[in-house]
């Protein structure tokens, strides 16, 4: 009996070490997911510019003073509404200035707003924002303003996630910016809400270390397990691999690694080999449900493009990139964070942020399936 209980043992952390390795069939990898026409939608922050005719629902500079911000991290909360993370934000005197960037006051390092809106084409319209005053959205990840180079500069949002019954937030600690594309981080770390984002607080236990693969981060869920693509700080690293069971979000002890010789590695986050090799930017992670592929987004510092690839396993192998946004069509461009809820179909929307108006705007592109 003792016998037959260890083989079943050994047969179940086998199939779970493999669990996302198993090849798919060759017909399916031999398709990749290929982005097609693309509109921008909306407005989705900050006030319209002189001459611009898109949607604009939101009015966040005079309902809760927010003028210029960006990111746009979106996440299913459940319950039919989504989170929406935005980074470094500024009061309702922001002006778009001739270089781009932040101006303003009430600099505040994120804020965050919710949205029960399911029809994109007319833009995304907020339900509210997190607030701690009338007309004024509130920052959730402290940030202490030091702009010295050497301290706690702000917290920027990188990843948000609904696990367990709770509301996770990655950030990324601030310690200097430097030329574009290249920023320090003192640390990187988690918020969490056990009230659907009313109140947040930090959770010690989860921290990255200032040169992190997992600086920066994308979110996912699937099959019980919260999958975390990361980089490291700035637009100019490669993409690494870890999951943790939803239940142990806030055990950085239960964080398994991909390393593409030895699988899953439990606890050694130096294990993690590249799953992607680019100067990749801002990422965000999709499974499409009709097509039964992940899609990966993210800002090639080396081709000045937003890019998708697809994959079969989260591990890859990942197509070559594709163009999904090009920089001379929208200058200065970063992010492309896909809304979690659009995940069939021949469709994904994505919020997108420029430098020059500082303000985060709604996309949409089609996608299909093509050959490799």
């Amino acid at each position: 009996m003792d016998k037959l209980f260890w083989i079943l043992c050994m047969h179940f952390l086998l199939a779970n070490q493999l669990s996302a390795t198993t090849p798919a069939s060759p017909e399916k990898t031999k398709l990749r997911v290929v982005p097609g026409s693309l509109t921008c939608l909306a407005r989705v922050t900050g006030k319209p510019l002189p001459g611009e005719t898109i949607p604009s629902p939101n009015h966040t500079d005079s309902l809760y003073d927010v003028g210029g911000t960006d990111l746009g991290i979106v996440w299913d909360m459940g319950r039919g509404q989504v989170g929406i993370f935005f980074g470094d934000t500024y009061g309702k005197d922001f002006v778009s200035l001739p270089a781009g960037g932040p101006s303003g006051g009430n600099w505040r390092s994120n804020v965050l707003a919710f949205s029960r809106d399911k029809n994109p084409e007319d833009g995304i319209t907020f339900s509210g924002m997190a607030t701690d005053r009338p007309a004024t959205a509130r920052e959730i990840a402290y940030g202490a303003k030091d702009v010295s180079g050497t301290g706690d500069w702000t917290s920027i949002p990188t990843a948000a996630i609904h696990a367990a019954g709770k509301d996770y937030l990655h950030y990324m600690n601030i310690r200097k910016w430097g030329k574009p594309g290249e920023w320090e981080t003192n640390y990187s770390g988690l918020y969490v809400s056990a009230n659907r984002g009313k109140t947040w607080s930090p959770c010690p236990a989860v921290r990255f270390e200032a040169r992190s693969n997992f600086s920066q981060v994308a979110y996912a869920r699937k099959d019980g397990y919260v999958y975390m693509a990361g980089t490291k700080p700035g637009r100019s690293g490669s993409v690494y691999l870890a999951r943790v069971k939803e239940k142990y979000m806030e055990s950085a002890s239960r964080y398994e690694y991909w390393n593409k010789e030895k699988g899953w590695i439990k606890g050694k986050e130096m294990a993690a080999t590249a799953i992607v090799e680019d100067r990749v930017g801002e990422l965000s992670l999709l499974y499409h449900r009709t097509y039964k592929k992940w899609i990966m987004t993210y800002l090639s510092g080396s081709r000045y493009e937003i890019v998708l690839r697809s994959a079969c396993e989260i591990n890859g192998p990942w197509s070559e990139p594709q163009t999904l946004v090009q920089g001379k069509d929208y200058p200065a461009l970063y992010g492309a964070f896909m809304h979690p809820w659009f995940d069939k179909g021949d469709t994904i929307y994505f919020l997108m942020s420029m430098w020059k108006p500082y303000n985060v705007f709604l996309m949409k592109a089609k996608i299909k399936l093509e050959k490799q």
